[in-house]
């Protein structure tokens, strides 16, 4: 049997600041790390962002690890795993300087990468980066390149897809429904189990009832339409969403959807409809910069700096206040939730050092995070505490993001199943026809 040839990954910076752990995660390939790129971390490690963390994480890391091997023949990274180098920098060859002749990171990066592939022949050298034009550079000289694919989501269909509708059913099983409320699996016509916490629309020749899926017991339960403060559903896949949210069993919920079909606006008047259950709402979102424009460039303190990028989620909350008077009870609750600070809506690094026990934590455009930042805010998750992400995986903003490497999309395909887990894709937009419109069209 021939022996199965190896790998040689060299890795972008970017990559790391993705994922701290990515060289143990290319199998028993080797991974070279360029200089340039230990340069580039050297300006991450100050600061409070998740690319810092990134940086400061792996730097650690490779502290535990450094020896001269890393400079030489290499160091292995463990049991079946292969080899880790530092490579040092290079000159450009000819045909590079042709290209690119602007001397930056990106195209040091390149040397490096041409000078192993020319000295190691025997062994394909395949370049690691989330940068995409840094990728098509590559490639314009022949070097393999990829994007780093470790935790990515192959399946995207349920990103796409709105009600599962099971049509034809009997009129007398969607009778049952109504009368018991429930109706067990075996009895149901499925051939295969659905995951936990699947919805479905069960329709016949003349009625429907909307079900979920109960993992647990094994039996399809009716979903009753309900308001949540006010804040009615609009049809069946807000419906949905609101009984999920409405679900003390439910600890985590994704909600997915294009602009308009009100994920936002049902997460946070679910909230506020079980404040007598969580001791605190915290409803936050990544900053991420519009254009080219930094939060420096704002006026104003830290608070005021901000405020541009959260509004949106004051205008949510607007909107469920004006569904009362402002003398109501109501209105008041609010108004002193707000005061007390039971109710806070922040910058998402603004959240970090607070206490999430017992908590209704809503996470907005949470499709700008990466799987590790959305591990890290899961895994603070105390006792009594649910969580709620929200995004469009269509308006994702970070560079080195996409629909399949993004933290949201990760976290549906990864927790799909889970008796504690449910996901909720809206398709319908609700804001106005010209809103879906817009929506659909541009």
């Amino acid at each position: 049997m021939a022996l199965k040839k190896t790998k040689i990954f060299v890795i972008d910076t970017n990559v790391i600041l993705h994922d701290h752990q990515c060289i143990f995660n290319f199998q028993d390939n080797d991974v070279v790390l360029p200089i340039t790129v230990l340069e580039e971390l050297d300006k991450f490690k100050r600061g409070s962002d998740q690319l810092n963390y990134q940086a400061r994480e792996f730097v650690r890391l490779l502290d535990d690890l450094v020896k001269d091997d890393l400079f030489n023949g290499g160091l292995s990274l463990g049991p079946g795993k292969g080899k880790l180098k530092i490579e040092t920098g290079k000159g450009f060859s000819d045909r590079l300087k042709a290209s690119f002749r602007e001397d930056i990171a990106d195209h040091r990066i390149l040397a490096i990468t041409e000078y192993i592939k020319e000295n190691n022949t025997k062994q394909k050298v395949v370049l690691i980066t989330k940068d995409i034009n840094l990728r098509m550079k590559a490639k314009s000289l022949g070097i393999d390149a990829e994007d780093y694919k470790n935790d990515k989501v192959t399946n995207t269909e349920i990103f796409d897809r709105g009600v599962t509708l099971r049509d034809k059913c009997d009129d007398s099983l969607v009778a049952r429904i109504y009368e018991q409320r429930y109706l067990p699996l075996s009895e149901s016509g499925f051939e295969e189990e659905p995951d936990a916490n699947d919805y479905f629309i069960f329709k016949g020749a003349n009625t429907s009832a909307l079900v979920r899926y109960d993992g647990g017991a094994k039996r399809f339960e009716r979903v009753d339409k309900k308001t949540a403060y006010g804040i009615k559903p609009r049809n069946a896949e807000q419906t949905f969403l609101l009984n999920a949210l409405l679900n003390p069993e439910i600890k985590l919920v994704a909600v997915t959807g294009k602009a308009g079909t009100g994920k936002t606006l049902l997460a946070l008047a679910a909230a506020i409809a079980q404040n007598d259950i969580y001791d605190q709402i915290l409803l936050a979102r990544p900053i991420v910069a519009l254009s080219n424009r930094d939060i420096g460039f704002l006026p104003g303190d830290a608070d005021e700096k901000i405020r541009p990028y959260m509004q949106p989620l004051f205008d949510n909350l607007t909107v469920i206040k004006h569904c009362y008077n402002p003398r109501s009870v109501e209105y008041t609750r609010i108004e002193e939730m707000e005061k007390e600070e039971r109710l806070v809506i922040a910058a998402l690094a603004y959240i970090r050092g607070r206490s999430l026990s017992n908590s209704y934590f809503i996470i907005d455009e949470a499709q700008n995070l990466t799987p590790h930042e959305v591990k890290t805010i899961i895994t603070r998750a105390g006792e009594g505490t649910k969580m709620v992400f929200t995004g469009d995986l269509h308006q994702i903003d970070s560079p080195y993001l996409d629909q399949q490497s993004n933290g949201l999309a990760y976290l549906s395909d990864r927790m799909k199943g889970q008796e504690l887990f449910a996901h909720i894709n809206l398709v319908k937009g609700e804001r106005s026809y010209l809103a879906e419109l817009a929506s659909d069209l541009l």
